[in-house]
């Protein structure tokens, strides 16, 4: 299903909607273009909408039978999570992963398609275009930065780990005491930005963890699979790996290697 050809294809189709749809309106949005969703750190723009009006079309067409799951889609037609557990291969989409940042008019924000199918991660791709990277990763071939492989490596012995985790505003009162069990010695907790940056990060060896309480599977199924592929581990306070398709035991995590995931999963485990 997946050869060079179609990886280009997918390159081409995200290039041309972040170029079309997003760069443009990145420090020109009006404030009619800006509307908030759930609350004021929950925000769509018309460059999130139209980027991912374009992916889905695009993408779509590169693979005939396949579906788009994307983050706007699904907030107008909650049903539409659903194809994540159907037969067809499954496009996950976020046209602008780090609005707020975007909004703010900083380049901490990405674009993130991944490719999957029952469940399984296949390809994904990361495109920070205000920096010019573009990660990508392919199951059982390894991750690349900007054509180059990278790879996540472990933390240097007796390091203080670096951890990006959910904002307090995204998690209930369970998650948040879950959170506090990383605030020990050795261990440096911090409110994350973009998701797939931080995925980013961990995959470079420049942060060595993640901890996350929610689990929409456009925010984290393309880094989940550029963590893996680099050499990393990724998995949820149950001891299970997280699934692309919900019901995880959250929060869960995913981390330079083993090790660092397993200490990480064990300091949320006891702060229940």
């Amino acid at each position: 299903m997946i050869d060079d050809e179609l990886v280009a294809g997918v390159e081409e189709a995200i290039r041309k909607a972040v170029a079309g749809e997003i760069m443009p309106r990145w420090r020109q949005l009006a404030k009619h273009e800006v509307v908030e969703k759930a609350g004021p750190h929950d925000l769509v723009t018309v460059a999130d909408q139209r980027a991912e009006e374009q992916l889905t079309v695009s993408l779509s067409a590169l693979l005939p039978g396949s579906v788009v799951v994307g983050e706007e889609t699904v907030h107008d037609d909650p049903g539409s999570y659903e194809a994540l557990l159907g037969d067809a291969p499954v496009w996950i989409v976020d046209p602008v992963d780090g609005t707020r940042q975007f909004v703010r008019g900083e380049d901490g924000f990405c674009t993130l398609v991944t490719l999957a199918r029952h469940g399984e991660l296949l390809a994904s791709w990361t495109f920070a275009p205000a920096r010019e990277l573009l990660a990508t990763a392919r199951l059982g071939g390894g991750a690349e930065l900007n054509g180059v492989p990278i790879h996540s490596g472990s933390p240097e012995p007796g390091k203080t780990l670096e951890v990006a985790c959910s904002h307090p505003d995204f998690t209930d009162e369970d998650q948040k005491r879950a959170l506090l069990g990383l605030r020990t010695e050795g261990v440096a907790p911090r409110p994350c930005g973009s998701a797939g940056l931080e995925y980013l990060a961990v995959a470079t060896g420049a942060v060595d963890a993640t901890a996350f309480s929610w689990e929409k599977a456009w925010d984290h199924a393309a880094g989940l699979l550029l963590v893996t592929e680099a050499g990393g581990a990724q998995g949820t306070v149950a001891g299970k790996p997280f699934s692309i398709a919900g019901g995880n035991a959250l929060p869960f995590s995913a981390a330079r290697d083993e090790a660092t995931l397993r200490r990480i999963l064990g300091l949320l485990a006891g702060g229940h």
